[in-house]
């Protein structure tokens, strides 16, 4: 029986020399500067009804080297040149498939800073990553060890906007195995009173993160905001300051997330959650900081591949199903409860509801009714014979 190795990414913080720095960012830029380059020459032969793959931008990669004004891509590292190409044909894949929107010209401020290396780009001996064009090793944090006997495939070095280096490592990890099935099952309600609520009467309260630091944020956006608009070191400075604000919400946020997704894995054999289009959600304006801090769809992302690592399944019950109004006692659904009414009582059967988790029973309840009517993790939209089997949209009553 073949063995499925599981390839997982290990990010580490490094500090490099001066010299690593400047080869590092001579190489972002010239990253940026090809794919750049390959997105306008595939957007022009897309203009002329002409098709041009990978093969051809790497053609053109090669004709732009000899060129007297694109000759500084000679002095970095070919690997993340070919590497960002790759990921252009991954991206118009993914157009073309209908998965996403047409691909965009990277931008010198807002684009992540990023080189991809592959096996030939890189050293990694005695616990010790030499990049190419490099002659020291990085100054690697080793915050967690490799696996054992770790073949690293990919190399992923990257700078955030507060200025922090890290640098990816991706290799099989053996240790990541299924775990022992067990019968537990348990409903997920997110909200924001509460972070999460489980069926289970578990409550976990949101720290809010962003909340806790919004005045530090605001001094240090104020601050910006009265620096000269330009490239002056004082502005550069100033920006620095709030992106190390976000930064230290964001780390807190995913390291909270991180434990969270990791003891619902573990616990438990089936985790429901609701299908939230958390991207249409953000449009209400009174809510959408609160929901941003929150972080719900990175936690359902975290849930999904932490499941998909130790056997577990992740069930997303559609968003149209009543699991506030519906009584999980007897089943009677309530025609209207305001989002200001947080405990009720079912005038059917008189049982006393919390209306967190009595919406997480219900998640609990149709979940598991959707694996045995066969219904996938993401229900269907529409069905030519009448709804999912997730989702149960209140009828609309004639007048």
């Amino acid at each position: 029986m073949a063995v499925n190795r599981v390839k997982r990414a290990f990010k580490y913080r490094f500090y490099p020399s001066d010299a690593q720095a400047a080869e590092l960012l001579r190489t972002f830029g010239c990253v940026r500067k090809v794919y750049n380059l390959a997105l306008a020459a595939r957007s022009e032969a897309w203009a002329r009804q002409e098709r041009v793959n990978y093969n051809a931008t790497s053609a053109m990669l090669t004709a732009w080297k000899k060129t007297e004004e694109l000759a500084f891509l000679n002095e970095v590292s070919s690997v993340p040149l070919q590497q960002t190409l790759r990921h252009l044909q991954s991206a118009f894949t993914h157009f073309f498939a209908k998965r996403a929107k047409y691909p965009r010209f990277k931008s010198r401020k807002t684009s992540r800073k990023s080189a991809e290396y592959t096996t030939s780009g890189f050293r990694f001996r005695g616990g010790a990553l030499t990049l190419a064009k490099m002659a020291d090793s990085l100054d690697i944090v080793w915050s967690r060890p490799l696996p054992e006997g770790a073949k690293p495939s990919t190399v992923t070095v990257s700078q955030d906007p507060a200025g922090r280096w890290f640098v990816s490592i991706l290799c099989e990890d053996p240790s990541v195995k299924p775990l022992p099935a067990t019968d537990a099952a348990v409903g997920i309600d997110v909200g924001l009173d509460r972070l999460l609520t489980l069926s289970t009467g578990e409550k976990v309260a949101n720290p809010r993160h962003e909340r806790r630091d919004r005045a530090r944020l605001a001094r240090a956006q104020r601050e910006l905001s009265r620096k000269a608009k330009g490239e002056g070191a004082n502005r550069r400075k100033a920006r620095r300051k709030v992106a190390t604000v976000h930064a230290r919400i964001a780390d807190r946020r995913r390291d909270l997330l991180h434990q969270l997704t990791t003891r619902l894995v573990r616990e438990n054999q089936t985790l429901v959650i609701e299908d939230l289009t958390v991207r249409n959600m953000v449009k209400n304006r009174p809510l959408a900081r609160a929901i941003a801090d929150a972080g719900w769809r990175e936690f359902r992302s975290m849930l999904e591949y932490k499941a998909a690592w130790y056997g577990r399944e992740v069930i997303a019950v559609d968003r149209y199903f009543p699991s506030t109004r519906l009584c999980s006692g007897c089943g009677s659904l309530r025609e209207k409860l305001p989002l200001s009414v947080r405990a009720w009582m079912c005038g059917n059967c008189g049982t006393a509801h919390d209306r967190d988790v009595n919406a997480a029973k219900n998640l609990l309840a149709a979940g598991l009714a959707a694996t045995v009517c066969g219904a996938g993790v993401r229900p269907q939209r529409s069905s030519p014979g009448g709804q999912s089997a997730t989702k149960q949209k209140t009828p609309r009553r004639e007048p």
